[in-house]
């Protein structure tokens, strides 16, 4: 019985020799499935459930293959490998269960049922497992027995909660559990958006821009919000985020979004930077996202209300090299409609971040022309 067995080696440890594998899933599997029902959970149907699993974890269900399970890996999402070992920091992930229609991280029983009560024969056997277990290299070492384990019922009572919350809302659309997961499940919730992709939740995707900053530790972090990088080695840019980002973004607001543009042009000045870390990205899509990045942002420099002088089409202007400039034509200005206008409007903001900023000639001994002294020198053609 898979009970016995986990009960005989206590609570999954880096070096427990028992090692879990699909048939511990399939044990669990139906034990969830009656749980889910009893906090409210409603079964989608298999064709609602697949078109929601595309869609938030952009995985197609094969429902001629005889496979039961499918792993979604949070940390290498295009490692398709099923993973058995039960989630700590070096493993997160979450298993499909195709035939019941619902997701789940893979739960020992006794972290997911009062065993002692529903398994007393089996669970007083444990009163006689050893509490050591000899290792790989036969060292000795201590066993946690899950009789022992002082908060075993709360953390059974979180184990269904975040079960329930996670499957309610993004299967049954229960925005009741928003609040909950954000507070108690908030890495879960933020790789929706950051490792996957999913942006179609629109409260979702502000808390998840709101949260994320531009990190000059981790600045690939901040791209996350505005693309993801799929399996077969296309990006996706989040169109939704732009959208958000344009009603958080408002003239005299006195909240922290306020430095939106700021942490745009932190973003795209790391992606200009010949020595950055993108090289994951392919020059077309670099620029690509650069260009819809300056393209949001430059739309500020004509709305008097918010008195912008970011001047970031500008910079993009500053880092493209020619090389760079022919992709951007050859791609049409990949088909922002006045990229071009507010590109050839931005030569003089090129000039001046060039001088005063990222050459650092400005100072009291040296001031850039204005524009229109400028314009003088430099006439449209």
């Amino acid at each position: 019985m898979m009970l016995k067995k986990q009960l005989e080696y206590g609570k999954p440890t880096f070096d427990n020799p028992y090692q879990y594998s699909e048939k511990d899933l399939e044990v669990t599997a139906p034990i969830l499935s009656e749980l889910l029902t009893d906090n409210g959970y409603k079964t989608p149907s298999g064709s609602e459930f697949n078109a929601k699993i595309k869609q938030i974890f952009n995985r197609i269900i094969d429902n001629n293959s005889k496979a039961q399970f499918l792993y979604v890996n949070f940390i290498d999402p295009c490692d398709r490998s099923l993973n058995y070992i039960p989630n700590n920091a070096e493993n997160t992930g979450l298993f499909i269960i195709k035939n019941l229609n619902f997701i789940t991280d893979l739960y020992p029983i006794p972290s997911i049922i009062d065993y002692q009560k529903s398994y007393t024969e089996t669970a007083q056997e444990e009163n006689t497992s050893s509490k050591t277990f000899k290792d790989a290299t036969g060292n000795e070492v201590n066993k946690y027995l899950w009789k022992d384990i002082s908060n075993l019922k709360e953390q059974r009572k979180k184990n269904i909660q975040t079960l329930a919350a996670r499957n309610m809302y993004l299967f049954n659309d229960n925005k009741s559990q928003y609040k909950w997961l954000i507070l108690n499940d908030s890495y879960f919730m933020e790789s929706l958006v950051k490792t996957f992709g999913y942006t179609e939740d629109a409260e979702l995707l502000k808390w998840v821009i709101e949260k994320t900053k531009f990190d000059k530790n981790d600045p690939s972090d901040y791209g996350k919000i505005f693309w993801t990088k799929d399996c077969d080695e296309n990006i996706r840019l989040h169109a939704n985020t732009f959208k958000v980002m344009q009603k958080l973004y408002l003239p005299n607001d006195t909240s922290e979004n306020r430095f939106i543009l700021n942490q745009i042009k932190e973003y795209l000045e790391y992606l200009g930077d010949s020595n950055s870390t993108q090289k994951s990205l392919k020059n077309t899509d670099r620029l690509k996202i650069m260009a819809n990045l300056a393209y949001f942002a430059e739309q500020y420099k004509y709305n008097p209300a918010y008195k912008d002088g970011s001047r970031i089409m500008g910079r993009l202007r500053f880092f493209l090299s020619s090389d760079d400039l022919q992709i951007l034509l050859k791609n049409n200005y990949f088909n922002l409609p006045q990229f071009k206008e507010w590109w050839d409007n931005a030569d003089y903001d090129e000039y001046f971040v060039e001088e005063c900023e990222y050459n650092g000639t400005c100072g009291k001994d040296y001031q850039p022309l204005n524009s229109t002294e400028w314009r003088k020198q430099h006439p449209k053609k």
